[in-house]
């Protein structure tokens, strides 16, 4: 699929050469340290080197104070309390983090819906076991802001409520004590938190309270980084101090449980947030699309080396069965797009079949994307209800498209790109018609071809300095590599470099594009590597120029590290 290329526009030479002055860096670095809106030494320290005391009062959250007396009631009266997360990564770790903050505290329990009897956030079917199990309070972590009938019917019951919860509200809030940043009554400084940051600032409010140390509660800080990078919140702000601490924990001590899937996934320490988004997240997320996320939680809280053993091997397999499911789904569902003679025109993708595993559909909507870039929905049936995953692109905020879908819908909910709902069989095909004419108001054809931001042009003798050793790791990607934790507004920096030629060509498993590389009037060797990029041969190995955008990265190999480029597009040099 050809992608739009879109360089950012330089900041001021000026400025940028005060700004490298000041900090004593390379031009390269100064540029894009700008770009992320850091432009005083105070910023830069704050951006490289993060600190816990930046961290935001947690008693500035609307109902925070609520929030913390109701709780603090539990813990004097030895309440039963039932922690009840979404079934996703955001949710068990949330689970995760608070059960073994407070499991020595009060009588505690957690609860994971089944995703298939259940669906997504609170469940009647979950109140009732509660009542059972005679629970006082339920804390629900990524789940509940629009769950006004679950929460009322659990008052009914005599149980209390505080919600944590980062997604959007609907107009009204249930009867509860409503922790959400995204509140419109809320004045919290950051609004980006995971579910599983909702739940830590709670603890925080109450470590607060009791003049505690929160040494205890940031041993946790592993598995909010794993919520930051999953749910694909911003890594900016509050949300970088508490990765950039969560992933030094995690590389420094890793927990068991993660120690043991960063194996089974052939991953070696240290690792990166991307290494969480690709290596730990869909195992997580594989025992919630094929069982239970409950296994995750238990996983994550284990201290038995035997139990998180058998445990991560369980979740991997579930995880070898999801990527089965998921490419034969992705194959029926592009089959019937392809078989569709109005799909071309149209500025959304809707696609349907009752018997679709239920668990990786919202997969699937994000590989229908990568073939076909526009808003995609994939649904299958459920309980004699329609059910199914949202994925959007940039330009189509896919819940307010939703939204004004809202009358031909039993239930929905999510993010700006990524969304979950509920209908009628009866409402159908009315529902694809709706979405298409929305999708169809907001979006152009310039929008639904794949913007490649790049950051910055780069030569290939400004990637190593003038004494530098070509075969080591250059100064620059070792400063680039201080950028981490990377995410949504602070991505990993892209290049793009013009005039290249390739002295060598390979494809490796019929899919990856492996290059050596040289510009002419440079004397830089640079390997490269475009994964799926195969069918680009012919433009690389042609003998005539070309240009590339890509990453840096670091290859290690039999203890030596060497720089090579990681590629994102290729086109021939005009």
């Amino acid at each position: 699929m050809q992608k739009r290329w879109q360089v950012k526009t330089p900041k001021d030479t000026t400025l940028v050469e005060e700004f490298r002055s000041t900090l004593k860096v390379d031009p390269i670095v100064a540029e894009l340290l700008l770009q992320r809106e850091i432009t005083s030494f105070n910023d830069a320290q704050a951006f490289f080197r993060p600190s816990l005391d930046d961290l935001h009062d947690p008693f500035l959250m609307h109902d925070m104070e609520e929030a913390v007396e109701r709780l603090q009631t539990a813990i004097d009266e030895q309440q039963r309390v039932m922690l009840f997360g979404d079934y996703d990564v955001d949710g068990t770790t949330a689970v995760a983090l608070m059960y073994s903050f407070l499991k020595d505290t009060l009588p505690l329990d957690f609860y994971i819906p089944d995703r298939y009897k259940e669906g997504y956030g609170l469940s009647k079917i979950g109140v009732d076991v509660a009542k059972k199990n005679e629970v006082d309070l339920i804390i629900s972590l990524d789940c509940g802001i629009k769950s006004i009938e679950e929460v009322a019917y659990a008052k009914s019951l005599g149980i209390d409520f505080i919600i944590c919860d980062h997604h959007t509200p609907g107009e009204s809030l249930p009867d509860a004590i409503v922790l959400d940043p995204k509140r419109k009554d809320c004045e919290y400084p950051y609004k980006e938190l995971s579910g599983c940051g909702v739940g830590f600032k709670l603890l925080q409010g109450l470590c607060y309270s009791n003049n505690w140390g929160t040494d205890k509660l940031f041993e946790s800080l592993d598995l909010l980084a794993v919520s930051i990078g999953a749910d694909i919140v911003h890594v900016t702000g509050e949300n970088r101090i508490l990765s950039y601490h969560g992933m030094k924990r995690l590389n420094e001590q890793p927990r068991l449980a993660f120690r043991e899937l960063f194996t089974l996934a052939k991953k070696e320490f240290p690792v990166t947030l991307t290494d969480v988004i690709f290596s730990i997240a869909p195992r997580i997320n594989a025992a919630g699309r094929l069982r239970s996320g409950r296994y995750s939680v238990e996983l994550m809280i284990s201290e038995d080396r035997n139990e998180i053993h058998q445990l991560a091997t369980e979740i991997n397999e579930d995880n070898l069965e999801r990527r089965e499911l998921d490419k034969q789904i992705t194959e029926e569902a592009l089959a019937q797009i392809d078989q569709d003679e109005t799909a071309e025109k149209r500025f959304s993708n809707v696609v349907f079949s009752e018997n679709w595993h239920k668990g990786v559909v919202g997969i699937v909507a994000s590989r229908i994307i990568e073939k076909h870039y526009k808003p995609t929905i994939v649904l299958t049936q459920s309980n004699g209800l329609i059910t199914g995953s949202a994925r959007s692109i940039k330009g189509f905020d896919v819940y307010e498209g939703l939204l004004k879908c809202e009358d031909l819908l039993e239930q929905f909910g999510g993010h700006t790109f990524a969304a979950g709902m509920t209908l009628k069989p009866e409402n159908l095909e009315a529902f694809k018609k709706r979405f298409e004419e929305v999708a169809s108001e907001k979006l152009t054809k310039e929008l639904m071809i794949e913007e490649q931001i790049i950051d910055v042009e780069l030569s290939f003798n400004q990637i190593f300095g003038p004494e530098e050793n070509r075969m080591k790791v250059p100064r620059l990607k070792r400063i680039i590599s201080q950028f981490e934790p990377h995410g949504p507004e602070n991505m990993k920096p892209v290049f793009i470099s013009k005039n290249v030629y390739s002295t060598d060509v390979r494809v490796l498993k019929d899919a990856h594009l492996k290059l050596t590389m040289i510009q002419p009037e440079f004397d830089v060797v640079i390997e490269g590597i475009g994964f799926n990029m195969a069918e680009k041969k012919d433009i690389v190995a042609s003998g005539l120029p070309f240009d590339i955008v890509y990453t840096l990265e670091i290859n290690r190999w039999r203890d030596r590290e060497t720089i090579q480029m990681n590629i994102k597009d290729i086109r021939e040099t005009v």
